[in-house]
């Protein structure tokens, strides 16, 4: 079966993908930053998956709940149950009410033209019943065609990707210079690219999509306009795409 790039019809590229959401204006990864993002004009929803203690997919980037709750302890201890009674408000009173979403509640509020990039963050997804677990349930929410899975892990995209092939795959690096081959979307932190301006050049080459390693790219849009990239992540997608009007790029 042939692997598909993340394409989504109707919107320009490069596409805009949310840094766990807005992340400047609310909470990282919450519902409440998810839809700012969505206002903002974002193409993609950016996230993290765990697992909670009964299996629920749940979206929080660290394995801990100390820094963006007001819980603490391993998320994957926890029930989701337990995850609901905990605020995620990141010490921000006016969000006080905010909690740690489900993958599918993020879906339920996901416009039909909008994507998901899903990074994800446990060893648990090289269990074959987890990767069963998260592709059936991106085909129930009815955005599996839309969803790219992210990951430092190769290993942890492989095995999802085993049992579902046609859902693409990318790999992030810290460090690397060169897109990896054998994935769908390639993205490096951005001082890794300034050893080679060809990376996106490159990766296309391979039929690749690219979207660079840069949470905040507002100083740096005009390089990336430059390489060619597919795809730009921001943790203000509004700031961001005024600043890419300004110099001509999505207009």
């Amino acid at each position: 079966m042939v692997k598909r790039a993340l394409e989504l019809p109707g919107r320009k590229k490069p596409y805009l993908m949310a840094h766990r959401g807005n992340r400047v204006h609310c909470p990282e990864n919450t519902l409440a930053a998810f839809q700012w993002a969505l206002k903002d004009g974002a193409d993609i929803l950016e996230t993290d998956l765990h697992l909670s203690a009964d299996g629920i997919l749940v979206c929080i980037h660290d394995a801990t709940l100390d820094r963006t709750t007001d819980g603490s302890g391993p998320v994957a201890a926890r029930t989701l149950s337990e995850l609901k009674g905990i605020s995620a408000s990141y010490s921000r009173s006016e969000f006080a009410n905010e909690r740690i979403p489900t993958l599918d509640e993020v879906a339920a509020i996901l416009p039909a033209d909008v994507a998901l990039a899903l990074e994800l963050k446990t060893n648990r997804f090289l269990e074959p019943a987890v990767g069963r677990q998260l592709v059936s349930q991106l085909r129930t929410a009815g955005v599996f065609d839309r969803t790219v899975l992210l990951s430092f892990h190769l290993d942890y995209l492989q095995a999802v990707q085993r049992e579902a092939p046609d859902l693409p795959i990318g790999q992030i690096s810290m460090t690397s210079p060169f897109p990896r081959k054998g994935v769908q979307l390639n993205g490096s932190f951005w001082p890794a690219l300034l050893f080679n301006p060809f990376y996106a050049r490159i990766a296309h080459k391979f039929g690749q999509a690219t979207c660079p390693l840069d949470p905040t790219p507002d100083s740096r849009l005009k390089w990336y306009r430059w390489m060619g990239f597919d795809a730009i992540l921001s943790d203000d997608p509004g700031a961001t795409l005024v600043k890419m009007r300004e110099i001509g790029w999505r207009v």
